[in-house]
């Protein structure tokens, strides 16, 4: 598939470790609410017809890159389309966020999911937005495909929604755990084959969420998570080499993941993505020097001033150093962010030289 050429490659030579003519930047959920385009468009558009239209997705995706001198553009999707694959009804409901209203309750529930998913049929509009949006950014910047990780994506199928405690999903790895591991294996192959897809379509560096890391213990997430995620990368990297397609850098990130850091360095991702509450120099000890940082400014920073943003910002990469580093949030920004705020964090990462 031919694609203009890339005019603008630092993030994917800093997921690399090579040298960047500037620290890459870009924003976990910069395409979305905080910005009034993107509000205007959802009051005419539901939230999954946006996901599911691809010139919809495409526009939404490219918001953001209009606006701001960012050095990647993230696919507009969900990481719930994944269980809306398999047969889950999701529903995004205005100030309440994601509900699933038929959650799984026991393990005899996972007879209900259509398994297996052909990825193609079931999320092509995914993969159409991504080629449609890699020939609109005409080679501006490197395009980012991604996915939510196994576990989180079990807690919102058992949950039903977000929780403050993911109990219900974290009784089943204690009561079934026979079946928690069935339905992440089930939600780790489809997961692979949606990422290669990704990548096939035009996807220029993959990232996995594990958004719901903090909610396990060690042990418990070092047993249910990290497997799955290690399987991802392997296969995913392996399936796309064997397709020729080589080059597509993977990032986790697994908010509150501090007590597996050194695990998810260790597993194949050329990038750790790192949240607001980790130590940039504890997770470079732990992760080792060959692998990428990502991060982790507060989202709620952005709620400062013009100078405590430049502040904070400017100490934030004194922290991490320019070298295997990506500048990013800790988690993705806020929706009553005012957008003029996110644009003093992004010129004040390029202004460091």
């Amino acid at each position: 598939m031919d694609f203009p050429p890339l005019l603008n490659d630092n993030l994917l030579r800093a997921a690399r470790g090579e040298d960047v003519e500037r620290i890459p930047v870009w924003v976990m959920r910069q395409a979305g609410r905080y910005l009034p385009e993107f509000r205007a468009l959802r009051a005419e558009n539901n939230f999954f017809k946006v996901c599911q239209t691809p010139e919809l997705a495409c526009e939404v995706t490219l918001q953001p890159i209009k606006r701001y001198d960012l050095d990647a553009a993230i696919i507009f999707s969900d990481i719930l389309v994944v269980p809306q694959a398999l047969g889950i009804v999701v529903e995004m409901k205005p100030g309440v966020g994601p509900v699933l209203p038929e959650p799984l309750l026991s393990p005899s529930d996972l007879e209900r999911l259509k398994f297996p998913v052909d990825v193609k049929e079931k999320l092509g509009y995914v993969f159409e937005a991504i080629t449609l949006t890699r020939h609109k950014l005409e080679g501006k910047v490197p395009l980012i495909g991604f996915s939510g990780a196994p576990w989180t994506l079990m807690c919102y199928m058992i949950e039903g929604g977000g929780s403050k405690t993911m109990s219900k999903a974290k009784s089943w790895i204690y009561q079934h755990p026979e079946s928690s591991h069935e339905l992440l294996k089930i939600l780790t192959d489809v997961t692979v084959d949606y990422l290669v897809e990704q990548a096939v379509a035009g996807a220029q560096l993959l990232q996995v969420f594990e958004s719901n890391a903090e909610y396990l213990g060690r042990e418990q997430f070092e047993e249910f998570a990290i497997p799955c995620l290690k399987r991802i990368c392997e296969e995913v990297k392996g399936r796309l080499e064997k397709r020729g397609i080589k080059s597509v850098p993977m990032t986790i990130f697994a908010k509150g993941g501090h007590h597996s850091l050194k695990q998810l360095g260790s597993i194949g991702y050329d990038i750790v993505g790192l949240d607001w509450t980790m130590i940039p120099g504890e997770a470079r000890s732990l992760v080792g020097p060959n692998v990428t940082l990502q991060g982790n400014l507060d989202p709620c920073a952005l709620y400062g001033t013009k100078e405590h943003i430049q502040k904070l910002t400017r100490k934030m990469i004194s922290t991490f150093g320019k070298s295997r580093y990506i500048a990013n949030l800790g988690h993705g920004i806020y929706p009553d962010i005012d957008p003029e705020r996110l644009k003093v964090f992004i010129d004040t990462v390029h202004e460091i030289h």
